[in-house]
């Protein structure tokens, strides 16, 4: 690297005059191919220029789920496409960004890698600063992205892959009040569609079966719910649902269409109740802090769920606070989020350089105990 281009990369942004800024985000973390461009200018609303997402169902549809390898060749693929569609919508070139914002973890490592080293292939070229910015931290401050929301908030990040509550203090200040010990809500419904014969993703086949479904017919059991505090637990919940299953094909020497959408809606119940009273739960704390805008906020691909947003805006409206769900194309893994994120570390000065590493785990509240375990390459969540 030329002595030029590094002190480019690492000279404080407090250097530059504070004003408007227009950032290019890119996702890679799991199956969603995404690039979009934000820009924003201080005392104004963030404004989504472009966004861009490649899916990746057809590819992992004959497998019943995301295969990691094929899903960072996929990335590899569509990265600079999704890049050049993302400028040409928003009508810009590379020359009128101000910098670079990309997703460094937590994902699979494969495709967190594509797309740092994407980031990193553009700063060298272009020069632009760029930032590697923590995917939770895309869906946590989304509110802030769509509505502008003060801190602190109270928020449910609840998706394929993680699930927990969080008082978001900061940009990049997080207390963790709990969150699942084992599967993810988004995982057990995409388990939950395979047990079942649904199609993926599971999320909205269960969903769209449940809505024919009796949610009364079949009580799953409510993990956790006998203890205090806010951890939750979804794989018990999956597992009684095989056994119903199997219990009512053993029973009629098969399974109709009624039964299936009936376990659907048993299940989706009982996903809603946990999450309901767990909200309760962390509702309780976080308005011990006495906020000016009291706000629950929910995030990640499940928040796309109408009966658990539903659900969730009862519970809030129980303690007079405020329920903030972003619009369904902001749910679900995108780079508009990230775009944002790298905005409010810009503003605070902070930039990385080419030793940016991916990592496929990085944790948002480092000052808690690992939910879901450690390794050597750090806690998972």
């Amino acid at each position: 690297m030329s002595d030029t281009l590094s002190n480019t990369l690492t000279a404080p942004l407090t250097d530059k005059p504070v004003g408007t800024l227009t950032l290019l985000g890119l996702e890679s973390s799991c199956d969603d191919t995404a690039a979009a461009i934000v820009r924003h200018s201080p005392g104004d609303p963030p404004v989504i220029l472009s966004s861009v997402v490649a899916g990746q169902t057809e590819l992992h549809a004959a497998y019943g789920g995301v295969v990691p390898e094929i899903a960072a060749r996929a990335h590899t693929e569509k990265l600079d496409i999704c890049v050049e569609q993302a400028l040409e919508r928003a009508g810009l070139t590379l020359k009128d960004l101000d910098g670079i914002s990309v997703t460094a973890g937590p994902g699979l490592i494969g495709g967190v890698l594509a797309g740092v080293m994407c980031a990193k292939g553009l700063s060298a070229a272009t020069g632009l600063p760029f930032v590697g910015v923590n995917h939770l931290a895309g869906h946590a401050l989304t509110p802030r992205l769509t509505d502008q929301l003060p801190f602190p908030y109270l928020m449910l990040l609840v998706s394929g892959g993680h699930c927990q509550f969080l008082i978001v203090h900061g940009f990049d200040d997080f207390k963790r009040l709990g969150g699942t010990i084992d599967d993810a809500p988004g995982e057990a419904f995409d388990k939950s569609a395979r047990l079942l014969g649904l199609p993926q993703p599971g999320g909205p086949a269960v969903e769209a079966a449940a809505e024919q479904g009796d949610k009364k017919r079949f009580r799953l059991p409510r993990p956790l719910l006998d203890r205090p505090g806010c951890d939750m637990s979804f794989s018990g919940l999956k597992t009684a649902l095989l056994r119903t299953r199997d219990k009512v094909i053993a029973e009629n020497g098969g399974l109709t269409r009624t039964d299936r959408n009936d376990l659907c809606a048993g299940f989706q119940a009982a996903v809603c109740d946990v999450l309901a009273e767990k909200s309760r739960r962390a509702l309780a704390q976080y308005m011990e802090l006495n906020p000016p805008r009291p706000t629950i906020a929910v995030a990640g691909g499940v928040a796309a769920n109408t009966p658990i947003r539903a659900a969730l805006e009862t519970v809030a409206a129980e303690f007079g606070a405020d329920f903030l769900a972003p619009p369904l194309a902001l749910c679900t893994d995108n780079a508009a989020m990230i775009a944002w994120v790298g905005i409010e570390h810009f503003r605070a000065g902070h930039r990385d350089d080419q030793t940016l590493s991916a990592r496929p785990r990085w944790p948002l509240d480092n000052s808690s105990p690992a939910m879901l375990g450690s390794g050597k390459k750090g806690a998972k969540a």
